[in-house]
């Protein structure tokens, strides 16, 4: 079977979008390529986002290939399904440009995962995976009969059906993945680095999956949400390859990086430095400063709240105080360039404390951020605390309520955002 894989050309004009606006590795994409192949497909994977191909363009390719599917993600890549850009305007251009060239067309991404019916509907694709996809995909490849695929919305006789819940990939044998030399050449940004300008590309690369904690903010209810370590010699094996391809910095998007020593050991030996997301509290002085030596040089701490009654109310299951948290923050500096702390914004805020609490950090060389709003997605447990399980509205509702809410938003976004059905003009409704 020929099977394409793209990852459109994102923008995100007017769009509540937290991630960042600069190409990525679609590694959900590159793991679905990996097991494909794997098992005698023939693929096709395109980048419009990191390769600067327009719409149409990526579209004739796709349509040169002469695939049986197509499969388009909804997110820019795995990193982002947590805080994706609400709007499926972009991934629905893509399939409008295609129209029936592409064989059976298949979306992943977090907006199927969470409400598959409407996300069948906007896009007008064939079928929509719920969950991680790369294994779903595997199996639509060989698949006679949709009805034996699990994890899938897709259109029989007119309506709707789906097969099941969410998916969750095996992941922790994860094979490495291959990138090709160009688009490593042309990922020149460097996630969530800021001790130094870019001498050459960054990556991406996933050590783990998945969080133990539930917080109450975090979209990860439908996706990525088990905790699953990778073996890790696939994990260093993708790791001597970027390496070879010139990359400098890589930059871990596992939810929670946790504390490995053996990864972490074998990362002393290598020439890279990379960046991490973490929970400064799991951290003890000594996995910090090993974490220094291996070469991290960008750590964002997830602390959102400064009251231990605050963090309970967010479910953080969070033993360490404030000050504690303080004095680990800074212990990290130490031998770690950039360090940071997540604040968010809720209606309880006391702005004097954050304020003497950012100014104590800073002095000491680690960045608090201005606490920001945080987007209720329909795979958080606040969406269901506030309206319950997702439905077909499930977008526009959090997208109405965040923009009633606040008056400012995140200091990445330059535009105001409108409303999502304005966002969504090109999308089918029926």
């Amino acid at each position: 079977m020929r099977i394409a894989l793209v990852n459109p050309p994102w923008s995100f004009e007017n769009s509540i979008y937290f991630g960042s606006r600069e190409p990525h590795l679609p590694l959900e994409l590159g793991y679905a390529a990996a097991r494909l192949e794997a098992t005698g497909h023939e693929t096709l994977m395109l980048d419009g986002h990191l390769c600067d191909t327009s719409t149409e363009a990526l579209a004739d390719l796709v349509a040169g290939f002469s695939p049986d599917m197509t499969v388009v993600t909804t997110a820019p890549t795995y990193l982002f399904w947590r805080c994706a850009q609400p709007e499926l305007r972009i991934p629905r251009a893509f399939l409008v440009a295609l129209g029936r060239r592409g064989g059976r067309t298949v979306a992943v991404g977090p907006h199927g995962s969470a409400t598959p019916r409407t996300a069948l509907r906007k896009l007008g694709a064939d079928v929509v995976v719920l969950g991680e996809c790369e294994e779903i995909v595997e199996r639509l490849a060989r698949a006679e009969d949709l009805e034996r695929v699990p994890s899938i919305a897709w259109w029989k006789e007119g309506e709707i059906q789906v097969n099941g819940g969410a998916a969750a990939a095996s992941f922790v044998d994860a094979p490495a993945l291959r990138w090709p030399d160009e688009w490593i050449r042309r990922h020149a940004h460097h996630h969530h680095r800021f001790d130094a300008p870019p001498r050459g590309p960054g990556a991406e690369v996933e050590a783990s999956r998945g969080c133990p904690y539930t917080c109450t903010f975090c979209a990860k209810i439908d996706f990525r949400d088990k905790y699953r370590r990778r073996a890790l010699a696939p994990v260093l094996e993708e790791i001597d390859r970027l390496i070879a391809q010139g990359v400098e910095y890589v930059y871990f998007i596992d939810e929670i990086f946790l504390p490995q020593r053996a990864l972490l050991e074998a990362l002393v030996e290598r020439k890279i430095i990379f960046g991490i997301q973490t929970r400064i509290d799991l951290w003890k002085p000594e996995m910090l400063d090993l974490l220094g030596a291996a070469g991290c040089v960008s750590i964002e701490a997830g602390v959102e709240s400064l009251t231990e009654e605050g963090r309970a109310a967010l479910d953080k299951n969070c033993r360490s105080s404030t000050d504690d948290l303080a004095d680990r923050l800074i212990h990290a500096r130490r031998t770690v360039p950039f360090v940071q702390a997540n604040l968010i914004k809720t209606a309880s805020d006391d702005a004097a404390l954050i304020a003497e609490w950012r100014a104590k950090l800073r002095r000491a060389g680690v960045w608090a951020n201005d606490p920001v709003p945080l987007y209720p997605y329909p795979s958080s447990p606040d969406y269901r605390r506030l309206w319950g399980a997702p439905d077909e509205l499930a977008w526009e509702r959090a997208h109405a309520h965040y923009l009633s809410q606040f008056d400012s938003f995140s200091d990445i976004q330059d535009e105001r955002p409108i409303p999502l059905h304005e966002l969504e003009a090109a999308c089918l409704r029926s």
